[in-house]
């Protein structure tokens, strides 16, 4: 069995909002939302990778950083293991698609209309039932 490939996601919230961004064009899988991150280099800590992506990807300087969850996706080519943190930001700080991405906030309950990829996907349904919505 291949092991899984490290990856990291940044969960950003603002007033009860959650940034995501889409796959940018000529990648795999582009087009669709996800949280924003990327693969962990040889070396890197998790910190270290959500910080450096979030910089590259998006323009934002990233503070406090906490693990959040983990999302085990053994069905992808490779396998995953998606790291999901939070990350702080300085409140006026606004995100700049420096890949050609799209960028934006959506609550809980636009997250699960939007067409996640399936590790995102299966993080927002354990967020959502961490936070029912009424």
């Amino acid at each position: 069995m291949a092991l899984p490939l490290l990856v990291c996601a940044g969960v950003v919230c603002r007033g009860g909002r959650y940034l995501l961004a889409t796959r940018p064009p000529g990648s795999r899988l582009a087009g669709r939302w996800e949280f924003p991150g990327g693969k962990v280099v040889d070396g890197e800590s998790l910190v270290d990778c959500i910080r450096r992506e979030l910089c590259e990807e998006l323009g934002l300087s990233v503070g406090a950083v906490a693990p959040l969850d983990v999302v085990e996706f053994p069905e992808a080519e490779p396998p995953l293991r998606l790291h999901f943190l939070t990350c702080a930001l300085e409140a006026t700080a606004e995100p700049v698609a420096h890949e050609g991405q799209r960028v934006g906030w959506f609550t809980l309950t636009e997250l699960q209309s939007l067409d996640l990829l399936p590790a995102d996907r299966l993080f927002v349904e354990r967020l959502v039932g961490r936070h029912p919505q009424p």
